[in-house]
């Protein structure tokens, strides 16, 4: 059933597309402990009507193999041909799916200089392939895989034979697998995250405040931003789901009107490594103070990768009573923990959360408020402690969150 979901609800493969299946990039590809799920959604995509179906694989082992025995200087070399196979995919109109399965502390005694010069060289490498993603120019998503690595970081007090099945059925639990009919209850929940994000974009807010323990942060929003929920809608007109779970709803921050100062509420799992118990403080949308407990090497590459890469793209809001918050995990995945919290993302914007962004140039896009940058890193800003006002024009504030939760509900009648 879960390859279903992923094939039907998440990329909603259309008949003749081709479908790549690709995991973290930075590790090369999908995990080799992800091959029975790769398969069962390569028949899904086949049923479907996939033309072909491909996938990239990588290997753990030999990531931490090239650390161990590579000449150091080359760490800052990528693939000559991935990058340019990623885009001419995409830009053919023809379906990404990336399945994370990954341990998260993979590179956790490597060197942190090594370690940031790899994910520089990896995310400025694939620059172009984002740009496509950024714009919805094909149906794109993301799935997790269980492996044993990963489920011993999140039930370490688990019988060890026990972890991986425990994770697996958490998965199923969070993505709507164990209800009667999965598929419409996806439907339902979508339809509700519809509501809310139509309601905020009536709202047209022009900054949204964040206030609590050790943050008091505004972010400005740029006129023409779209708040954007589960459901997106391809360049193509096809509806898709980019994230399995998903609960928020999301949009472009403005580049250069971010202040204050904010403290991450949950780790960070950064390429193999962890930013943990960390603060950013911003002035003129661009982060000029950080200290983290841990990984603070990783976050200054982190937010030096590029020009752009210490600014934020994305704001995005999360009720504190999400399932996956209430489940009271931590995933040490940004697949699941965004969808735990509110959030930000430091670099590049999504140009669907823009009114006409598309036929923007790079600079047009910019001064707009829309950020451009190699890297798109989200990490966690909101717990049951966090408030969130809106902003409207007049510069009043009005309740948008409280505690974690809606200030005001919302149903489905008042979409209209």
């Amino acid at each position: 059933m879960y390859a279903d979901l992923t094939v039907d609800v998440a990329i909603n493969l259309q008949p003749g597309q081709r479908l790549l299946i690709i995991g973290p990039l930075m590790n090369g590809g999908v995990a080799l402990e992800a091959a029975t799920m790769v398969r069962r959604i390569a028949a899904s995509a086949y049923r479907a009507g996939a033309e072909l179906v491909e996938a990239i694989w990588g290997d753990e082992a030999l990531q931490l193999v090239r650390f161990h025995h590579a000449r150091k200087e080359t760490l800052g070399e990528f693939s000559a041909w991935l990058p340019r196979a990623l885009e001419d995919h995409a830009k053919a109109g023809h379906a990404v799916l990336s399945v994370y399965a990954n341990d998260p502390d993979l590179l956790q005694h490597e060197p942190p200089d090594l370690v940031g010069a790899l994910q520089q060289a990896t995310s400025r490498a694939v620059v172009p392939f984002r740009e496509h993603i950024s714009r919805n120019a094909t149906n794109w998503g993301v799935v997790a895989a269980a492996s044993e690595a990963w489920a011993a970081k999140v039930f370490p007090e688990v019988p060890r034979d026990q972890q991986l099945s425990r994770l697996w059925d958490t998965i199923a639990t969070l993505c709507r697998l164990d209800r009667p009919d999965p598929i419409a209850a996806w439907k339902a929940h979508l339809a509700a995250l519809a509501a809310r994000s139509e309601y905020v974009n009536r709202k047209r807010y022009t900054a949204l405040r964040f206030a609590g323990p050790g943050t008091d942060l505004t972010v400005g929003l740029p006129a023409g931003h779209i708040w954007v929920s589960g459901a997106s809608v391809t360049q193509s007109g096809i509806r898709f789901v980019a994230n399995l779970p998903t609960e928020e709803v999301f949009t472009i921050a403005d580049r250069n009107r971010v202040e204050g100062t904010v403290r991450a509420t949950k780790p960070l799992s950064y390429g193999g490594t962890l930013i943990d118990d960390f603060s950013l403080r911003f002035e003129g949308g661009r982060v000029v103070d950080f200290k983290a407990a841990r990984g603070e090497a990783v976050l200054r590459q982190l937010v030096e990768t590029d020009a752009a890469a210490g600014r934020l793209g994305e704001v995005a809001l999360v009720p504190h009573s999400s399932p996956i918050a209430q489940s009271g995990l931590l995933f040490y995945s940004t697949l699941f923990d965004e969808n735990a919290a509110s959030h930000v993302a430091l670099g590049s914007a999504y140009k669907f959360t823009l009114t006409g962004a598309d036929a923007m140039s790079d600079a047009e896009f910019e001064q707009a408020g829309g950020n451009r940058s190699a890297i798109h890193v989200d990490f966690m800003i909101g717990s049951g402690e966090v408030d969130v006002d809106g902003v409207l024009d007049a510069g009043l504030q009005e309740p948008l969150m409280r505690g974690g939760e809606w200030a005001r509900e919302v149903t489905s009648c008042e979409r209209s």
